[in-house]
């Protein structure tokens, strides 16, 4: 019988013990769920080792979305937001210290956007049809009313005191402009604190945060951005890795009317729907911020975005200029 060499022999060994642990590496699972809150879809897929734990991260995340919609909500008339809609004009509401924080950087947004982004657009969105429905072409009458309820500014807030009030009546705060954001880095949020590391979260589809990088593509979760001309086929992509997209497009919930286009992105400060801007993504580390960010941008338009947006962020417009209507911002 022919002698094996001590080398051969250290590599049989060493060959067994890699198939040995081969077959024990546990399979890497996916799981996908979804669920209705806030107005919108929210979804989760999540990558791991362990479905009852991957189960109970979803549960918990979904979880989470559902406590913030009674609190956020302008559909609930028991929820936090509807309850500072009510009385915030007859004397200052005490509010949570999460909803505290929440408003406070929504005012921050209108700021610094010089009031293309403004939570009180609330009259607005109710004159125009798009609260609950379409949309329908108000008379100027209508909205000159609404105009002077607008406007960050008739909003006060008191960080020693823990309180909101409006300083005139009929103002009311709509949370389209920042609600899915803010729900989804919550959501991501609680994964994290739940051992996932490895998630795409979306609010919507309009609103993803990608965790990690998903097992095939180590650059990150590939994201599609719509041709807005043509949803079916898209016109962009990028690759989230612990970054977040948001995207406001006029195709999402418009009507015609007189033989325009009347979308549901409002220009506060004008009372009527921004023209010129078709979609706008934004790239960002949280989502609150390219949710929120989406809005002045697609509204103050190109030239600007490209003078105020962050180094951190990118942005990838549509317009209606044919000689390049879509690019990413440089």
């Amino acid at each position: 019988m022919p002698k094996i060499s001590s080398k051969l022999k250290q590599f049989v060994v060493v060959l067994f013990l890699s198939g040995t642990l081969a077959a024990d590496q546990p399979e890497l699972l996916r799981l996908e769920e979804n669920a209705d809150a806030m107005g919108a879809t929210y979804s989760v897929v999540i990558y791991g080792y362990d479905r009852v734990k991957m189960e109970a991260a979803a549960d918990a995340a979904f979880d989470e979305v559902r406590r913030l919609d009674e609190m956020l909500s302008n559909y609930r008339a028991d929820s936090e937001w509807s309850d500072v809609n009510r009385h915030a004009a007859e004397q200052p509401v005490k509010l949570s210290p999460e909803l505290f924080q929440l408003l406070s950087a929504c005012v921050a947004y209108s700021r610094q956007s010089e009031g293309a982004f403004d939570i009180s657009v609330g009259p607005l969105m109710k004159v125009w049809g798009f609260y609950k429905g379409s949309g329908h072409l108000p008379h100027r009458a209508e909205v000159a009313a609404a105009l002077p309820k607008v406007g960050y500014r008739h909003i006060h807030l008191d960080a020693a005191a823990g309180t909101v009030w409006f300083d005139r009546s009929g103002v009311e705060l709509d949370p389209g402009g920042i609600g899915k954001g803010y729900a989804v880095d919550r959501m991501v949020d609680v994964l994290k604190q739940q051992g996932v590391q490895i998630a795409l979260v979306a609010g919507s589809d309009s609103s993803i945060f990608g965790m990690g990088a998903p097992p095939t593509e180590p650059r990150g979760w590939r994201v599609e951005i719509k041709n807005p001309w043509h949803q079916r086929q898209t016109v962009a992509e990028t690759f989230l890795k612990d970054m977040s997209m948001s995207t406001s497009g006029s195709y999402e919930k418009f009507f015609r009317a007189e033989g325009r286009i009347y979308a549901h992105i409002m220009d506060p400060r004008t009372g009527y729907p921004a023209q010129g801007t078709v979609s706008v993504s934004v790239v960002a580390p949280r989502t609150i911020d390219s949710e929120a960010w989406a809005k002045p941008y697609f509204v103050n338009g190109r030239q600007w975005a490209e003078k105020h947006k962050p180094k951190e962020f990118r942005v990838f417009f549509c317009e209606d200029r044919m000689e390049q209507p879509c690019a990413w911002l440089q």
